[in-house]
Order: C-alpha cells, then structure tokens, then sequence
C-alpha cells in the first residue's frame, strides 16, 4: 500500500480528535498488521469506491467509545447505548470525509458507516490488501485506525 494513503489518514486522526473533541493525541508508528481481525471491541467500518477502494475502520475499547462519545456529543453516557454506537459511526464518517479532502486525486465515494461490537466479529478486509494499523493514545484511551486502500488497477 502507498505511504500516501496512509497520511490523510493520520492527520484526519488527529484533527478529529483536536478539533471535534478537544483532545490530544499521539500516535504510534504505523504498521502492517498480520493479524487484521484482532481488533478492540467496537469498531466502526466505512467502505471507499473508486479510482481506489478499500476500508477503513476505527476500533475503541468498550470504556473508551462511552467516554470519547460522551466528549463528543456532549452527554454524559455510561454503557454502550445506541447512541454511543451511533456516535462511533459518526465518528469513522468524519474521519473519513476529512481524509477524502486529500485524497481527492483518486476520486474515492466513501459508504455509509457501520459499527461492529463485541469480541469475536470478523472484517472482511479487501483481498490481497495490506491492513496498516495506526495506533493512538489520547487522555481518554487507546484506540487505533487501520486503513487498507488499494489502487483499483
């Protein structure tokens, strides 16, 4: 996979988190991840089309999700609610759109977002696709964006 999609990414990341949560993160050295489905928890999955496709998917620990969620809306949540998986699906949606700003050379629609819970679910990342996993760290917990795009020719 291409460095250069692996950056919108990243900044997308950190500008989410910035400006539509007030928060600071870090983040980790990217990776390949040679174990894709070994994800936290909640993840929330967002498709992209095009002259490049692939998917994205941001994935929290189950406490994390409720707290940046709760940043987010500005509500106070205390379980894994509706509106907290909501939230998270809002939350790949922006991410995603945001990195689409420079991404726009490869003419990429992004779908609808969906979020999958629980400890044993299973992605199906594009075949034959490298995962490249972000991890971050932010005063509210870990959390890591994996990006898997590939040119479509």
């Amino acid at each position: 996979m291409k460095a250069i999609y692996i950056n919108p990414f990243l900044n997308a990341s950190i500008n989410l988190f910035r400006v539509y949560l007030g928060v600071k993160t870090t983040n980790k050295t990217p990776f390949i991840n040679k174990d894709a489905q070994n994800l936290h928890e909640i993840s929330a999955i967002i498709g992209l089309a095009g002259d490049t496709k692939g998917a994205v998917v941001l994935s929290f620990e189950r406490e994390t999700a409720i707290k940046i969620v709760s940043r987010f809306s500005k509500k106070n949540y205390f379980a894994l609610s509706r509106e907290v998986i909501d939230g998270v699906g809002e939350l790949v949606n922006i991410l995603a759109g945001n990195a689409k700003k420079d991404l726009l050379d490869f003419r990429i629609t992004i779908s609808l977002p969906g979020v999958i819970t629980g400890n044993r679910y299973k992605i199906n990342w594009p075949k034959n696709i490298p995962v490249i996993t972000i991890p971050f760290n932010s005063e509210l917990g870990d959390f890591t964006v994996n990006v898997s795009l590939k040119d479509k020719n």
